[in-house]
């Protein structure tokens, strides 16, 4: 089980296939849920159906509570697990660990970067800071994502980029001080955009940008090297690091997939052997990026061909990868996931008191820890 996506769906199917060709007799079968699905459907119900699982890391920590899938680290070389931390990007390779073991093999990597329209917004005019960003939105060119779980993760890019990463106390998500500070700061944003903004997702964003001419720049979504490729959209996006806050660029919450066994799965001598496959360096920087996957090993992230078919999309956001953070692991993290995002996009929309919201937070976040210890 994997997402619906072309940087998601298809680098899976091309891998199978020549997996099988390579191994007569075996045959692996793709599926695919949506990108919200992917975030939210709990991995317990897919691991009982399916054998390997592309996951979002921070289910790692309720899928190793719940014995839901095979610690790797106890079933492929040791050599070959070496490799893949010493060519993680960024946290990837680590998003994936948890209570000592290796529950995922990071094949993508992904954090917000900005992207723009070089036909409609020349990389001399682009934004350097929070201020310039604004002005720009002024003038009706900016596009971002408005959903709660995006919203989420630019709350939480807000205050890291302040000086505190979230969720790092037992009972509370920020300060008062920088957690009012970054709301204000998505509000001001927020209330210069399109209303279109409210409905859509990364993705969206990006067909909205490529579809149509009326927004240039989009500050920070998911990045999808995709929409750099030939042929892909009407017209290609070139992507590249944030602006700056208080002289600091923007630091961003870390995405990406991993692939998973499944403790279930009756097969698993060839499920790790394919996961191997996947992950390895040579399949990450051909089969693997020529179906449309966006790699997690980091010799692709550097590979000249990969960057020259990219518009240098690896390049140039690799920085941004590099200094990005993790998202807490704990078991009942996703419950504030799943929950936090409203009341911080209520506030965008609507106004209010700051710390009214923070309080709510802290309250979903310590209901999240309650579910940890039960």
């Amino acid at each position: 089980m994997t997402w619906d996506h072309s940087r998601g769906y298809t680098p899976m199917v091309a891998t199978a296939q020549r997996f099988s060709e390579l191994n007569s007799g075996t045959e692996i079968v793709w599926e695919k849920r949506s990108l919200q699905e992917f975030a939210d459907q709990p991995i317990d119900r897919l691991a009982d159906r399916y054998d390997l699982l592309v996951i979002d890391h921070p289910w790692v920590g309720f899928a190793a509570s719940a014995g839901l899938l095979l610690p790797l680290d106890e079933h492929l070389p040791a050599e070959f697990l070496a490799d893949q931390a010493a060519n993680s990007v960024g946290l990837s390779r680590q998003s994936y660990s948890f209570g000592g073991h290796q529950w995922a093999l990071a094949i993508d990597a992904a954090t917000p970067v900005a992207s723009w329209r070089p036909d409609l917004l020349p990389a001399s005019n682009l934004p350097a800071t929070w201020n310039d960003l604004l002005e720009l939105a002024r003038a009706g060119k900016v596009l971002m994502p408005g959903i709660p779980t995006d919203t989420l993760m630019n709350f939480y890019m807000l205050c890291s980029t302040l000086g505190e990463d979230v969720c790092r106390s037992e009972d509370r998500v920020v300060s008062p001080q920088v957690g009012a500070q970054a709301l204000g700061m998505l509000r001001e944003l927020a209330l210069l955009l399109d209303p279109l903004f409210w409905n859509l997702n990364p993705i969206r964003v990006y067909e909205a940008m490529t579809l149509t001419d009326r927004h240039a720049y989009c500050p920070f979504a998911y990045g999808y090297s995709n929409y750099t490729r030939a042929g892909y959209a009407r017209r290609p996006l070139d992507f590249g690091d944030m602006v700056r806050i208080e002289g600091q660029r923007c630091r961003t919450t870390l995405g990406g997939a991993g692939l998973a066994v499944s403790s279930r799965c009756a097969e698993r001598e060839v499920a790790l052997e394919y996961a191997a496959f996947v992950a390895d360096p040579f399949c990450q920087r051909t089969i693997y990026f020529d179906n449309g996957g966006q790699p997690g090993h980091r010799s692709a992230w550097t590979d000249e061909r990969v960057n020259a078919l990219s518009r240098d999309y690896f390049y140039s956001t690799l920085p941004a990868l590099d200094r990005a953070s993790l998202r807490p692991h704990f078991p009942g993290y996703m419950y504030f996931q799943d929950h936090a995002g409203t009341p911080i996009r209520e506030y965008m929309k609507d106004g209010g008191d700051e710390q009214r919201v923070l309080a709510v937070l802290d309250a979903l976040y310590r209901e999240s820890r309650r579910a940890e210890q039960q």
